[in-house]
């Protein structure tokens, strides 16, 4: 088949869809350095800074998600706007002209699924969770393959459609030469001291937050130092707390880590929220983690995540509503465990998928027609 490769990716709103995204488009780009990619994402939300700066196009959409409750009057005016996201994303499609449109999930996905597959564009769509999406699991029908990352997803989908492939990670994770002392030095930490990450998403997580600070004098006070990422909403207030308290030498705090290849080289353990693309990350780096689920996401489904890997011994888990009280002490005692880190490092690596996003673009390039 020798035409031009054209091929369209929409998703978005969260680093867990955003990632997987790139790194599948990165993957075609490797395969066919020639072919031509655009991604359609939904405006003002995050996708729209992160597309262009991984060096690709997006095409933004004036697409929103339902409001609870679902017969708010407020869902009327979600409707119209979604009506005219999928009238826009056709025009775009004509334009264009792919030959495949891939979905990740995201409130963008479904309008443009949606229209390529009124069109006659076959579509892929890659499903991170144990606990399909609503999205996703609207755009099955339409779905020529459907590529995911746990056993057990028939459960959702159509079994003749699904692939088991993992979740496509970034790529900048598995590359690092840094060895985890020269990681610890570049990210101003000591380098022979056992480290903590606290990592709560691209966005932050209140809760763990929160834990850090109710025990910060506990922490203080270990020979244990910490990698905080506090999420960009939650940076300001804490530097304000946290200034009260004078000088913390065994506390790195930003809003944002942009390296996390050298984040998880510098860290011991890991204390994170168990969306899908960072268990994939966890499992690929054989990570010792504590996942500590969103109570604030569709379905529950980080909580059936993180059991995923609890029920193999992979991981450690803690309830939001217990994390204030609990995670801090957990993480310093586990930290402090030698053999214990050991077990979960071997135990998550068996649970590895590598190659996720080139097994994933070797589909997309399947299905062009």
């Amino acid at each position: 088949m020798n035409e031009e490769i054209r091929i369209v990716i929409s998703g978005g709103g969260t680093g867990g869809h955003i990632f997987p995204a790139v790194s599948i488009a990165n993957a075609i780009k490797q395969l066919h350095p020639e072919a031509k990619l655009l991604f359609v994402g939904a405006l003002g939300r995050m996708e729209m800074q992160r597309v262009p700066a991984a060096g690709y196009e997006i095409v933004g959409l004036p697409v929103r998600g339902l409001i609870r409750p679902l017969w708010s009057p407020k869902n009327i005016s979600v409707l119209i706007d979604f009506l005219k996201s999928k009238r826009m994303v056709r025009k775009v499609l004509r334009e264009f002209r792919p030959q495949v449109a891939v979905g990740v999930g995201g409130y963008a996905s479904a309008a443009t699924l949606d229209a390529a597959a009124a069109m006659g564009i076959p579509c892929l769509i890659q499903e991170q969770n144990s606990y399909a999406g609503v999205t996703n699991k609207h755009l099955a029908g339409h779905a020529s393959r459907i590529c995911v990352a746990y056993d057990h997803m028939d459960r959702f989908f159509p079994a003749e459609k699904l692939l088991k492939t993992g979740n496509p990670v970034r790529q900048n994770l598995l590359t690092t030469t840094l060895t985890p002392e020269e990681a610890r030095e570049q990210l101003g930490l000591a380098p022979n001291k056992r480290t903590i990450l606290i990592v709560g998403g691209s966005l932050g997580a209140r809760t763990l937050n929160e834990s850090v600070m109710q025990h910060l004098d506990t922490l203080l006070a270990s020979d244990v130092q910490v990698l905080w990422q506090t999420g960009k909403y939650y940076y300001d207030e804490l530097s304000e707390r946290l200034a009260s308290r004078g000088e913390h030498p065994a506390l790195v705090v930003t809003p944002f880590i942009a390296d996390m290849g050298a984040a998880y080289r510098a860290a011991h353990l890991v204390v994170s929220r168990a969306g899908a693309g960072s268990i994939s990350e966890f499992c690929l780096i054989g990570k010792p983690v504590i996942l500590v689920p969103s109570p604030n996401v569709a379905e529950d489904h980080q909580t059936k995540n993180a059991m995923a890997l609890v029920d193999c011994e992979a991981a450690l888990y803690m309830k939001d509503a217990e994390a204030p009280e609990q995670l801090m002490p957990l993480a310093l005692k586990t930290v402090a465990d030698d053999a214990l880190l050991k077990r979960l490092s071997d135990n998550i690596l068996r649970l590895a998928l590598p190659d996720a996003a080139t097994v994933i673009a070797q589909e997309v390039l399947k299905l062009r027609r």
